[in-house]
């Protein structure tokens, strides 16, 4: 089973939502669609189920051309991001629903209804209604009621948006194990790359209705293939720096040197944009080969479990991710450390042309 998309665009009057690109996707584990609020996201996932016709290309299943074929001849379902359900139905009729729909008979619909209500754990509920839930129960009921019509295409439009932290991250890990060995192919949608990273599989990058690449998740988010990737995929977006390559070395704005060490080695000569994520900045040196920036603080966020520390070198503006809480003022002097191995290397079109060297773990001594 392959969901296939060529040529695939829409247009909504002058308007382009989604530009002209071609898309494989297979089933077992998801395959998320990654981008801020308005890449397209929804459009794709809509022009998908037959919710809407592309302006041009065409949609294939199996093999089987299905653009005109309209949701109700298709085997698709699809979970949001509110808590849709029939509130005057109890679990068990919300989630048999469909089934009933296609004229099951109620054994076979009964089983279903059972299996799905195990799979996501509300199988003490079946005799509530949805008023009597909490969010994160309900919107376990409408995943049961999708994944019980076991489709061949499973569309999630940012199911879990709405949920508390904790829950999202159980949410995640359970339907990432219940796709692991999936005949459907599960499409989630997220604006979160740490969701994207969370649920593995694979990952389209959606930019401005652009599909700007798509592969093992892992790979894409250590390898974006130009900048909009790499805003995409890190968050806080990823620092971006001028930078020139000239006979005097690597240098960042005016006077910040850059020793060519492992993957810069290999550069030309000539402008480029420097990336480092907000992660892998320091305001304590971790290596010898550490650049070091004298910045003062623009703004501090404290997160929680973390410091977001926004500060300014000359021209240069870095946003630094540190763990725990910590106060900082306004016009504080701060110095910024980062290692040369971790930065990205955009070329004069947003091109990636070299990439940090992925480091093996270090074996655990006991």
């Amino acid at each position: 089973m392959t969901l296939r998309l060529e040529n695939v665009s829409k247009k909504v009057g002058p308007d382009t939502h989604i530009y002209p690109m071609d898309l494989e996707l297979e089933p077992g584990g998801f395959n998320v669609l990654l981008g801020a609020t308005l890449a397209g996201k929804t459009s794709l996932m809509r022009l998908m189920a037959g919710l809407d016709k592309p302006t041009t290309g065409r949609i294939l299943m199996a093999g089987q051309d299905v653009t005109d074929l309209p949701v109700q001849k298709r085997n698709v379902a699809m979970v949001y991001q509110q808590f849709i359900n029939y509130p005057s139905l109890n679990v068990y009729d919300n989630i048999a629903s469909p089934l009933k729909v296609l004229g099951l008979d109620k054994s076979k619909i009964d089983r279903r209804v059972r299996e799905a209500a195990e799979l996501v754990h509300i199988e003490p509920f079946l005799q509530r209604l949805p008023g009597e839930l909490s969010g994160g129960q309900q919107q376990r009921c409408a995943m049961a009621r999708a994944l019980v019509k076991e489709a061949d295409l499973l569309l999630f439009d940012e199911p879990l948006v709405n949920l508390d932290y904790k829950l999202r991250e159980e949410l995640r890990y359970e339907m990432r194990e219940i796709f692991r060995h999936s005949n459907t192919i599960a499409v989630y949608a997220s604006t979160e790359p740490a969701e994207a990273l969370a649920l593995g599989g694979n990952t389209a990058i959606m930019y401005q209705g652009r599909l700007v690449q798509f592969g093992p998740t892992v790979g894409v988010y250590h390898n974006p293939a130009n900048v909009e990737v790499g805003k995409v995929f890190s968050d806080p977006p990823i620092n971006l720096f001028p930078g020139r390559l000239d006979d005097r070395g690597l240098h960042i704005g005016r006077d910040i040197h850059v020793p060519l060490v492992g993957h810069l080695s290999q550069l030309q000569a000539g402008d480029y944009r420097i990336g480092v994520r907000a992660n892998h900045l320091y305001v304590h040196q971790h290596s010898e080969q550490d650049v070091e920036l004298d910045c003062q603080v623009d703004l501090a966020e404290i997160g929680g479990s973390e410091t977001f520390i926004h500060a300014r070198h000359g021209e240069v503006e870095v946003t630094v991710q540190q763990e725990g809480a910590h106060e900082f003022h306004l016009g504080d002097p701060i110095r910024v450390y980062v290692d040369p191995r971790h930065l990205f290397i955009f070329d004069g079109t947003g091109a990636l042309v070299a990439a940090p060297e992925r480091r093996k773990p270090q074996p655990t001594v006991v």
